[in-house]
């Protein structure tokens, strides 16, 4: 199968605002328009929130975990948490961009010579039904004026035995012309854990993959899923992503770190330790496309590896 798809038609309705109550292992799932994005609940309480802007795109903030825990770090976007640091304003809780896409760098926050932006343009979708919340936004990548491609974002948020997910799609459309994802460690879809659970605060967070990596070990890797864990509140937690079996150079590298740093990079090489998954520089040519899939589970506990692999396995069969 080939890695990139045609392009498609744009879809002739656009769905937005729409609030209708679903269920789902008897839990309440509602979305709610905002002056700045969606904010989805379970059950009433607050789950997360869709911003359209913040620094230099949009980004999924807060998130609460199935304890009622703040499941990302909350610097620069609120007030900070004991323990959090306050380093890498561009780590914006949950996001998507790439530190190298026709040599313009869209993983730091811009500076004056060069703006480099990911504006929104439109909700193609905003409603809940069948268990699950589901916004599918447009968003257009500029160099100051000019713009340089295009995305579509389909999220989903649901909750299950398992906790609460946030399932992350970004079809990447080459809209203007020849579209190059560079070689950067720099990328692409990222979070930034809590500073109770990163492992250098040394309270018992940990990293470990579906390959059996821990902690620093688990850097620049290849693998199914990552798990980022510890103690939040003093309740046990984590933080699981999965790489799902149709996104992009599947299994992925990741650029994890042990400050707290939690991103899947399929572009990634140079920077990385050298390992049997090769990756690098990718060019997409006028209108080609190309889809990166992720889920993100957010529980409370603790999950076994053999659990975790479980997980997954019912997910990706999804």
């Amino acid at each position: 199968m080939s890695r990139f798809f045609s392009h498609r038609s744009i879809l002739a309705a656009i769905v937005a605002c729409i609030i209708v109550p679903s269920r789902v292992s008897g839990q309440q799932v509602e979305i709610k328009p905002t002056d700045d994005g969606a904010t989805i609940t379970v059950d009433g309480a607050p789950f997360a929130s869709y911003l359209l802007n913040s620094g230099h795109q949009p980004v999924i903030w807060p998130i609460v975990g199935p304890g009622g825990q703040a499941m990302t770090r909350q610097y620069p976007l609120g007030e900070k948490l004991p323990g959090e640091k306050d380093d890498h304003p561009h780590h914006r809780s949950l996001w998507f961009n790439h530190g190298s896409v026709n040599g313009l760098d869209f993983w730091m926050e811009p500076d004056e010579e060069d703006d480099n932006q990911i504006k929104h343009r439109e909700f193609r979708k905003s409603e809940s039904a069948d268990g699950v919340a589901e916004i599918v936004a447009v968003n257009d990548w500029f160099n100051n004026d000019k713009k340089v491609c295009e995305d579509e974002r389909t999220i989903k948020f649901g909750a299950d035995e398992n906790g609460r997910w946030i399932d992350f799609t970004v079809v990447v459309t080459a809209s203007e012309g020849e579209l190059v994802f560079g070689d950067t460690k720099e990328g692409a879809f990222g979070l930034r854990v809590p500073g109770e659970i990163d492992v250098d605060a040394k309270k018992g967070g940990m990293i470990r993959n579906s390959n059996g990596k821990q902690d620093e070990a688990a850097w620049g890797g290849a693998a199914e899923w990552v798990d980022y864990h510890g103690t939040l509140d003093g309740k046990p937690a984590g933080i699981v992503v999965f790489d799902m079996p149709d996104s992009f150079r599947h299994p992925t590298r990741w650029h994890v770190r042990t400050y707290g740093l939690f991103a899947a990079n399929p572009f990634g090489e140079k920077d990385f330790p050298p390992g049997e998954t090769k990756q690098g520089e990718v060019k997409l040519a006028k209108g080609e496309q190309l889809k990166l899939h992720y889920r993100v589970l957010f529980y409370s506990g603790e999950r076994t590896p053999a659990e975790l692999a479980a997980i997954y396995k019912d997910y990706a069969g999804n």
